[in-house]
């Protein structure tokens, strides 16, 4: 922890218990993301083939379903696994641009 964090603490400014999360939060803190991979599957359904497509999106919902059944796996609830996953696939598949 570094002494920033120290001082938010102490300074009563984080919440005292874990806080609920909408699913639109998730989506906002993603729109470039999203932007980002609906503009390349537009792209490839027009320029290649709908099964390229496909394959793109079989492969973003195997990831999803991956971290799902990770973060389930460590007990974290339905929802939490749910956007996690969601948010954890966007995240990691932004690092190859």
């Amino acid at each position: 922890m570094t002494r920033n964090h120290i001082e938010v603490w102490h300074d009563r400014a984080l919440p005292s218990g874990p806080e609920r999360i909408r699913f639109w939060t998730v989506l906002r803190g993603s729109l470039l993301p999203v932007l980002i991979w609906s503009v390349v599957a537009c792209f490839t359904y027009f320029v290649y083939d709908p099964v390229v497509t496909v394959v793109l999106g079989g492969l973003f919902g195997l990831s999803f379903v991956v971290g799902f059944g990770l973060r389930r796996r460590a007990r974290h609830s339905v929802r939490c696994s749910a956007y996690g996953a969601l948010g954890g696939v966007l995240d990691k598949s932004m690092v190859g641009f």
